[in-house]
């Protein structure tokens, strides 16, 4: 999901009491403005200035139903007297943030800077923020910078606000069934340090998949973090990001060598969290931490592999380079590694072997590496923006493997993100990708990368489940500890109705990418479709916790909530979705399950009319909950016309699982090429 989109979605419960109650029905004095990576630190902001009596103005909080969530922020600030920035390295490269921003300087809001670390500011924030008032979190710790931030937007607005040493050591309060952190004075608790307690609760309270989020930690296990860019211009962050990457799927390689995936070892990147805290979270022994200065066609690189335990460097080393050794500076930097950690390079890994999956083309390899980078945004801008990276890569290159191999995932999620209604532009942008994937396999035959991409398009594009599983097969031969191999072949177990291997298998992805909200998602739906309901629960919160702003980590938490007989609950959560097709499908459920028919009927309805066409499974799902079982059966059949992403979880689907016993059912299924 993109910055705009998590926006949208927001954090996750802010206080449905007396918070609401005083930000909600008058003008707010005050626009929170912060990127979704932030949103515990904007929780405590509203927390702490809505206790001194000025109200706040949160997405997704404060955005009625219904309403469009850029028309109400528009609104928001143009009545807002004062707009609060939460400033850090995610807000610096978000593009909503930015809008907010400048929309706030047009119209002479007095801004507060909000500074949570020391990342360096684009130039438009610069511009911007040149004549407001700063707080600086990280030189007067976290409750003395709220504390002075109330203070400060008291005065700017003619408000006396007393001074108040506890005003953020609330205790836990329950709402909703869920405890909520709220930023105690007496103690200052990092990013970091909150995400290891948000696993720690977790393990605790899910036994069935403790070994999945309780790892031992061995020493042979290392965490790759993010290079820093030290470039004059600090403008060579994809190619630092790339290197680190590159790294880690060196290092997966390495039978012997547990290494957290991209995901887990990114997601502090930015925080306030320490090499123990990561470490503690990601249950590594070891990190390599490194820096990367790029200047035309010079690098110096400089990396260490840090124990953690003992703080002891048990290797580290400067290359002063040429960017065409760029390579065999990466194969050196691994063989380091893998040599202090006294473990041993398969022949794959040798330099030798690992040709086919490079280019020679340093253009080429530039571009792969911002396609890569850019993809990692996750919303369609970046799906786009890699899609002409990759395209222009693989121009220079024709033969790079690598590139098509994510060429083909970027150009999948951006037609169909993109598409919508268009069945002509679907099935050319899905060939595309497909034929990428296909290219990927034939250049790189010792490419995981290739088949995995490739087995995932054969099973959501062309229901060839029997094709992904040889797929999927042969990249987990290549690369066992790769975290999304391991995913993919999980998913496509529970398609084909292997839940129990298909649990274990996403249980090994969750070991090596702890920090992967989408995994402890997956992982929460499968024990969901085997009916262990209450193992679920936890790695749906926990998903939350990792990433606030999930709206399917909520809808599939109101789905839950609607089999654990809560619809009210259930209801809720479904009008904090901000998906409008799964809120709308949500609430149709949960209203027809609290007894109001009409309600339903009427979202329904809504619905169909608006995203009927290009999301008809979501139909099925409410008529086939509702007992509708010829409307339902109706639905399923648009969704198999149009390829709906859905409709392979059909065989596991508890949304359909009334419709099981239907003739009509096994008939769909043969037509899928799923087991009966």
């Amino acid at each position: 999901m993109g910055d705009d989109a998590a926006q949208a979605a927001g954090a996750p419960e802010m206080a449905e009491g007396g918070g609401d109650e005083r930000a909600s029905g008058s003008t707010p004095t005050v626009f929170i403005s912060y990127a979704s990576q932030d949103a515990a630190v904007a929780n405590s902001i509203v927390e702490n200035l809505e206790h001194h009596g000025l109200r706040c103005w949160l997405a997704p909080r404060d955005v009625k139903p219904g309403a469009l969530y850029a028309d109400a922020i528009v609104g928001a600030i143009n009545e807002a007297k004062a707009l609060v920035l939460v400033l850090s390295g995610s807000a610096v490269t978000s593009s909503h943030v930015s809008r907010e921003v400048e929309r706030a300087a047009s119209k002479r809001k007095p801004m507060i800077a909000f500074r949570i670390d020391a990342a360096p500011l684009s130039r438009a924030l610069e511009y911007f923020l040149g004549e407001s008032q700063w707080i600086d979190v990280r030189a007067l710790g976290m409750p003395a910078a709220l504390a002075k931030l109330a203070e400060t937007v008291g005065q700017g607005l003619g408000q006396t606000v007393a001074a108040d040493p506890v005003a953020s050591a609330k205790p836990l309060k329950r709402t909703g069934g869920r405890a909520k952190l709220i930023v105690g004075a007496s103690v200052v608790i990092s990013v970091g340090v909150a995400v290891a307690l948000g696993v720690h609760f977790w393990s605790q309270s899910h036994k069935a998949a403790q070994s999945a989020a309780a790892v031992a930690i061995t020493d042979k296990s290392v965490a790759v973090l993010p290079f820093v860019d030290m470039s004059e211009k600090k403008d060579q962050e994809y190619f630092s990001d790339g290197l680190s990457e590159e790294l880690i799927d060196m290092l997966t390689k390495v039978p012997e060598l547990r290494v957290p995936a991209r995901t887990s070892s990114f997601y502090f990147k930015g925080k306030q969290a320490t090499i123990a805290d990561i470490a503690k979270a990601l249950a590594v022994a070891h990190v390599l931490e490194g820096s990367v200065r790029k200047s035309g066609n010079t690098l110096r690189i400089t990396a260490q592999l840090i124990r953690v335990d003992n703080g002891y460097h048990v290797w580290s080393d400067t290359y002063d380079r040429k960017l065409d050794d760029i390579f065999k500076i990466q194969d050196e930097i691994a063989g380091a590694v893998v040599t202090a950690l006294r473990v041993h390079l398969l022949p794959m890994q040798q330099p030798s072997a690992r040709e086919q999956l490079h280019t020679g083309n340093l253009a080429a390899y530039d571009l792969y590496l911002q396609g890569r980078q850019s993809y990692n945004q996750g919303d369609i801008a970046g799906y786009q923006r890699a899609v002409t990276a990759l395209r222009a890569s693989t121009a220079l290159d024709p033969r790079y493997g690598a590139a098509y191999a994510d060429l083909a995932l970027a150009q999948f999620w951006l037609t169909d993100d993109s598409t919508l209604g268009d069945l002509a532009a679907d099935v050319a942008g899905f060939d595309s990708a497909l034929a990428a994937a296909e290219k990927a396999v034939a250049l790189a035959p010792g490419l995981a990368a290739g088949y995995s991409a490739r087995g995932f398009l054969r099973s959501a594009i062309r229901f060839d489940f029997a094709g992904a599983q040889a797929d999927l097969d042969k990249a987990l031969g290549l690369s066992p500890g790769d975290a999304n191999v391991l995913h993919r072949s999980a998913i496509l177990l529970a398609v084909l109705g292997k839940l129990p291997a298909a649990i274990a298998r996403e249980e090994q992805a969750l070991a090596l990418d702890p920090m992967s909200a989408e995994i402890c998602m997956r992982l929460a739906f499968f024990l969901v479709a085997n009916q262990q309901l209450a193992q679920a629960r936890p790695l749906y919160e926990k998903a939350l916790v990792i990433a606030p702003s999930s709206d399917r980590a909520l809808f599939n938490l109101g789905e839950l909530e609607l089999l654990e007989h809560q619809p009210d609950r259930a209801l809720a959560l479904f009008r904090r979705t901000a998906l409008p097709p799964f809120s709308l499908a949500g609430q149709a459920k949960a209203e027809y399950s609290l007894g109001h028919v009409d309600a339903s009927e009427r979202i329904l309805e809504q619905f169909i009319a608006k995203y009927g066409k290009d999301s008809p499974n979501f139909a099925a799902r409410v008529y086939a909950w509702r007992g509708e079982k010829d409307q339902a059966f109706e639905w399923l059949e648009r969704a198999y016309e149009v390829r709906d992403d859905g409709l392979p979880w059909l065989k596991i689907d508890t949304g359909l699982r009334n419709l099981r016993g239907d003739p009509r059912y096994k008939a769909l299924l043969r037509k899928m090429n799923l087991p009966e």
